[in-house]
């Protein structure tokens, strides 16, 4: 059986969705060159893009297979749009709350405070939750839990370091008043982790 990303209207779908969900995430790459004198990415953003460029051919090719294949797909498809349309509303969001302060590279600006307004009042990296619900809900929508597995644990992975150099940064550049804030947070799902 042909998967529905690979047939039409699905497959037509599936692209107009999935381009118009990532466009914005690679204008954010493009401008993630660090500036002179700037060293605390520590390559978080290049391990969210090798984590990309190994999961989705993956997870394509795995759509591919009769293996893995959830039944109900047009259900599982449709789902899964709608978690790729979520995660990027929430993290063209994150972009407006955050405004100058949402970067491609891990930075602490001179002048930066703790945003605590919209989805910062409970999580710390609600951005990432978007980031994470976007892959995700492509696993979804190429109708295989294996594809849905393999995009989980890459885009996880690579959050996670990113949270790591984030937050060491951002305690280091503004103290006691983030370590309070992280005490008061969780960094991806309100009351849960």
């Amino acid at each position: 059986m042909k998967p529905l990303i690979y047939s039409s209207p699905y497959a037509w779908i599936f692209w107009i969705i999935f381009t118009l969900a990532y466009l914005p995430e690679f204008g954010l790459i493009g401008g993630t060159r660090p500036q002179a004198g700037e060293s605390v990415d520590r390559g978080s953003m290049l391990v969210i893009m090798i984590a990309a460029w190994l999961g989705y051919p993956i997870a394509f090719s795995l759509a591919k297979s009769e293996h893995f294949h959830l039944s109900h797909e047009k259900f599982w498809f449709f789902l899964g749009l709608g978690l790729l349309v979520l995660g990027s509303l929430l993290r063209h969001y994150c972009r407006r709350v955050l405004g100058r302060f949402f970067t491609g590279n891990v930075k602490v600006q001179r002048d930066q405070t703790i945003i605590q307004i919209g989805p910062y009042q409970m999580v710390r990296h609600p951005s990432y939750t978007g980031g994470m619900l976007m892959h995700v809900g492509c696993g979804f929508a190429l109708v295989n839990w294996m594809a849905v597995l393999v995009l989980f644990i890459t885009t996880a992975a690579s959050y996670l370091y990113r949270v790591h150099v984030e937050e060491k940064a951002l305690m280091a550049g503004l103290g006691d008043e983030y370590r309070e804030y992280m005490r008061r947070t969780k960094r991806f799902v309100p009351y849960v982790i």
